[in-house]
């Protein structure tokens, strides 16, 4: 099972991120303050870090350069700081990622989701093919079939299809479909990843009459169900 450390001074937050990971099945350590948060880096390892930055006894801004001192982990940083500045400075000061309070639990757990397999290297390393009803995928000569056809996908519409291939039951947010596919940072609405998606159905159409992507209003897409 892969460990995350949730530090977050607000109780009710804590635990109902804790209680959603568990489900997803995580094992999850729950730490209240700063100091405590580097207290369980020091001496557990961990996976990924879900980490609050106002944090009694020591700040999050604080606290981020000393928990990647500690552990190569990624860090998912939860806050109610929403200016575009506040999340440049943390990703540049080492966070794999960034939510604003309030924010979807459901969300949260699928972006915990994305940087542990980007980090671990599952995906790539692990898995040569991946197939969804007649859909093929092989990871190491990045070629894609449907119906038995062979389908020619771009490099981001490759990596599209790979993600959502990689857990189907799964939906996946733009966010975490332009983070792995381009691996760049997503601010705000961006119609890319609707013509990537579009692309992606007219290609896999012409090869099957198979529906394999299915949009989840609101949240973003899956393979169809």
């Amino acid at each position: 099972m892969k460990r995350i450390l949730i530090i977050e001074d607000d109780t009710d937050i804590n635990n109902m991120t804790a209680d959603a990971l568990r489900k997803a099945g995580y094992t999850c350590t729950q730490a209240f303050s700063g100091t405590e948060g580097l207290m369980r880096v020091e001496h557990e390892p961990f996976d990924l870090v879900v980490l609050d930055l106002m944090l009694p006894g020591m700040n999050g801004e604080v606290l981020l350069p000393q928990i990647k001192e500690k552990q190569n982990v990624p860090v998912l940083v939860v806050s109610a700081k929403d200016s575009l500045d506040s999340k440049i400075d943390l990703l540049t000061a080492g966070a794999e990622d960034y939510m604003t309070k309030p924010f979807d639990i459901r969300e949260l757990v699928a972006r915990v989701g994305v940087q542990i397999r980007r980090f671990s290297g599952e995906t790539s390393a692990k898995q040569t093919v991946l197939a969804y009803k007649d859909l093929e995928l092989y990871t190491d000569t990045f070629t894609v079939r449907a119906g038995g056809r062979p389908v020619e996908l771009t490099k981001q519409e490759f990596k599209i299809l790979e993600l959502l291939l990689s857990d189907p039951k799964r939906v996946f947010s733009k966010q975490d479909i332009y983070d792995y596919a381009w691996e760049d940072l997503y601010i705000g609405e961006d119609k890319t990843i609707n013509v990537h998606i579009s692309n992606i159905r007219k290609k896999l159409k012409a090869a099957s009459d198979t529906e394999y992507i299915e949009t989840v209003w609101g949240i973003g897409f899956r393979l169809a169900q």
